[in-house]
C-alpha cells in the first residue's frame, strides 16, 4: 500500500509493572518514570545518554497533582544535555498527539532521540473526584454544585444524550467491557483476568447512571515510555522500526471543554469530538478507515469508545451502539479488533500510553493477541478537554 511519507519511526518501549491505586507506593513518580525510560531505551539499544528531548502531554502532568521535569531525568538518569523539551497542554487527549510533538522536533532538526513518558500515581487526588477537589473557580462553580465531581459524572450526561438521540442501549457499553477484558485474559501485566460476564455487568453498582462500575476505566499506577526517532536511524537499532504514519492533535471549539461544558450542539455533544482529527489523519496518510487493521481507542469510559468509532468512520453516527452489539470489535471474529490489550478499562490505566505501546508491538508483529497481517494501527488520546489527538502507525516495509 502506497501511502504517506515515513519520516520517523517508534525504535523503543518501556514499562513498569502496573499496580493498583496505592500499590506503587513507595516509588515515586521520578522513579517509575525513569524506570519506564530505561526500558525503552534497553529495548532499542540505546544509552540513556542518547536521549537528547523530552514530548509530553498533559502539560507535563503526571497523573493529578504530580509533574513530569525534564531537569530532574537528566539530574536523576545521566543524560548529559537535551536540544528539545515541549509539552502538549490539557489531559490524556494529548497521548497520541504527543508522539506527533516528538515527530516534529526530529523533523526540524532540534532532536535525534525523544522519549515520550507518562507516570500516574493517584496518593494525592483520585481521577474519580479530581473535579470536587479542585479549588472553586468560575468555571467549575458551573459543575460542582451539581454534583459533578469526577468525569464519569460528567460523561454521563453526555452518554445519555446519545442513548435519546440514536436509541443506543447498555447492551453496547456491556459489549465494550466484555470484550475488552476478554482481551486482558491472557496478558500475565493486566490488572483484571478474570472474565467478564453479561450478568456481571449488568448487576454491578450504578456510578454514574447509565454508567455502571464497569463502564469506568481502572484506577492504576506505574509508568510507559516511547522514544522515536528517524526512520533512518531507527533501521540501525535493536528492534524492527515502527513508522509514524500520521499523527495530529486539535479539535473543534464546540467540543471545546468537552465534559466540562454542557454548552455543546447536538453534533459535538453526543460525540468523541475527534472527528476532525479522524479527517487530518485519514488525509495525511491517505488512506480511510476500511485500512485500518487495528484500533486502540482511548476508553476511559465505555460509551466513549462507542462514539469514537463514529467519528473515525468504522460506522456512521448513531450506529455505534448497533456496530459494537454485533460483535465488531472483537478480537476474534470482529471486522475492527478494538484494545487488544484489554485497554484502560482492563489492563491499566496510564493516561493513554499502554495503547501506543500495544500498536507499537502489534506492528511488529509481537503482540500478545496479534491482529494477522496488520499493517496499520490507529491510536487516540482522550476525549477528553482539548487537545484530543490520534496517531496512526504502520509496520516497516
Amino acid at each position: 500500500m502506497d501511502i504517506a511519507a515515513r519520516d520517523v519511526a517508534i525504535v523503543g518501549v518501556g514499562a513498569t509493572p502496573y499496580y493498583r491505586r496505592g500499590g506503587s507506593a513507595p516509588r515515586t513518580i521520578t522513579e517509575l518514570a525513569g524506570k519506564a525510560i530505561l526500558a525503552a531505551c534497553e529495548d532499542a539499544g540505546l544509552s540513556v545518554k542518547d536521549i537528547d528531548g523530552f514530548a509530553y502531554y498533559s502539560s507535563a502532568g503526571a497523573g493529578y497533582g504530580q509533574k513530569l521535569d525534564t531537569a530532574v531525568f537528566m539530574e536523576t538518569l545521566g543524560i548529559p544535555e537535551v536540544s528539545f523539551t515541549a509539552t502538549l497542554t490539557s489531559g490524556g487527549g494529548g497521548s497520541a498527539g504527543a508522539i506527533g510533538l516528538a515527530r516534529a522536533a526530529i523533523v526540524a532538526g532540534d532532536a535525534t532521540h525523544v522519549v515520550t513518558v507518562m507516570a500516574l500515581q493517584q496518593d494525592k487526588h483520585r481521577l474519580g473526584s479530581v473535579f470536587a477537589q479542585a479549588p472553586p473557580d468560575p468555571l467549575g462553580s458551573f459543575l460542582q454544585p451539581s454534583g459533578l465531581s469526577g468525569p464519569g459524572h460528567l460523561m454521563s450526561v453526555l452518554t445519555r444524550r446519545h442513548m435519546h438521540l440514536y436509541g443506543t442501549r447498555r447492551e453496547a457499553f456491556a459489549e465494550v467491557a466484555i470484550s475488552t477484558r476478554l482481551n486482558a485474559l491472557n496478558r500475565p501485566k493486566a490488572r483484571m483476568r478474570t472474565p467478564l460476564t453479561s450478568d456481571d455487568y449488568f448487576s454491578a453498582r450504578m456510578i454514574a447512571e447509565p454508567l455502571c462500575l464497569y463502564d469506568f476505566c481502572l484506577e492504576t499506577e506505574g509508568a510507559v515510555a516511547v522514544i522515536t526517532t528517524s526512520l533512518d536511524r531507527a533501521r540501525d537499532l535493536r528492534q524492527k522500526p515502527v513508522p509514524v504514519v500520521a499523527a495530529a492533535h486539535g479539535g473543534h471549539r464546540d467540543w471545546g471543554r468537552a465534559f466540562g461544558w454542557m454548552g455543546m450542539p447536538d453534533e459535538y455533544f453526543a460525540s468523541s469530538g475527534h472527528k476532525p482529527i479522524a479527517d487530518r489523519l485519514y488525509t495525511q496518510a491517505g488512506i480511510g478507515p476500511a485500512d485500518i487493521d487495528v484500533a486502540l481507542l482511548y476508553d476511559h469510559f465505555t460509551p466513549l469508545v462507542v462514539m469514537q468509532l463514529e467519528d473515525y468512520g468504522f460506522c456512521a453516527k448513531g450506529e455505534g451502539g448497533a456496530f459494537v452489539e454485533s460483535g465488531a470489535i472483537r478480537y476474534e471474529g470482529g471486522s475492527t479488533p478494538v484494545n487488544t490489550h484489554g485497554g484502560q478499562l482492563s489492563e491499566a490505566y496510564i493516561i493513554g500510553m499502554t495503547h501506543i505501546l500495544e500498536a507499537v508491538e502489534q506492528m511488529r508483529g509481537t503482540a500478545i493477541n496479534q491482529v494477522r497481517d496488520a499493517e496499520l494501527a490507529l491510536v487516540t488520546g482522550g476525549p477528553a478537554h482539548l487537545p484530543v489527538s490520534g496517531l496512526i502507525l504502520g509496520r516497516d516495509a
